[in-house]
């Protein structure tokens, strides 16, 4: 007889979380800021990686992007033997990596799929990040339970200008609600002029939720969108219920966030602190 070890002192055992992403070296946020995220939540954390950056806190000096096919072979060898209950796409450099993913995804299905479109186009041609759009639109959005994008990324995937009010945001959420996705955390904590980060959860058949947390003043805010994203992927298996699982992640980023603003990591946009809980004990 087998014995699952619950770190959570739940009932259900722990979950395992998988995040399909690029490694960011300074660890601050993609796959990095993934796996502290499913560690510091109790969740046992898987990685496939899709491109490797040479990343710090001042930005991205390199991108070497992995081919697809090994892309696909770490997704085929993880999900053939361990049992993932959420995944946590975020960063996929090209067309060619979008599909295998998508295809692989449909060949061992997930019980709930997070889809943090990080949209590059990592030979700086606005055609390739066009036809990224375009494939992870049609081939990502139908297996997507969420979609997790900030202004840029909404504006791109809806073919917009960048929302300029909370009205044109939800608007666009709605669009992008109307082009397939089952639901969007809507990512509105960039207007600094707000004393307060308001992200709002638009759903299929549901009226619009805003979880709303006070805003923070530090410059130390570098993967809050990679750690929002797989919060959620590690919470849901538990909560079972998206809105809980979105609260829950607001909560945990808000306190990575606190927790981290004095910290001097590097001489730009420094990292979250991912294990505050452990620390605060």
């Amino acid at each position: 007889m087998e014995f699952e070890f619950n770190g959570l002192g739940q009932d259900k055992p722990f979950p395992r979380c998988l995040t399909i992403a690029g490694s960011d070296s300074g660890g601050g946020a993609g796959i990095q800021a993934d796996l502290k995220t499913f560690g510091a939540l109790g969740a046992y954390g898987a990685s496939v990686l899709t491109a490797i950056t040479a990343q710090n806190t001042r930005g991205v000096q390199a991108v070497h992007v992995v081919p697809s096919a090994m892309v696909r072979a770490q997704c085929e060898s993880v999900l053939s033997d361990i049992r993932i209950d959420a995944v946590k796409i975020g960063m996929l450099p090209d067309v060619a990596t979008i599909r295998e993913v998508a295809a692989v995804l449909r060949e061992y299905p997930v019980p709930f799929v997070v889809l943090d479109p990080v949209l590059v186009a990592t030979s700086g041609d606005s055609l390739a990040l066009e036809n990224t759009v375009g494939a992870m639109l049609e081939q990502l959005l139908p297996l997507a339970d969420l979609v997790t994008p900030n202004l840029s990324e909404l504006a791109e995937l809806t073919g917009n200008r960048q929302a300029q009010s909370e009205q044109e945001m939800l608007a666009q959420g709605q669009q992008l609600l109307a082009l397939g996705a089952q639901a969007v955390l809507l990512k509105g904590g960039h207007w600094e002029e707000s004393g307060q980060a308001g992200d709002w959860l638009v759903q299929q058949s549901e009226e619009p939720q805003c979880f709303v947390s006070a805003r923070v003043p530090t410059l130390n805010t570098h993967g809050t969108g990679c750690t929002l994203s797989s919060a959620v992927a590690a919470y849901y298996p538990h909560k079972n219920d998206l809105r809980l699982a979105v609260a829950s992640a607001k909560s945990y980023l808000q306190g990575a966030i606190e927790a981290g603003a004095a910290w001097k990591v590097g001489g730009g946009h420094g990292p979250l602190a991912h294990f505050w809980r452990t620390i605060a004990s």
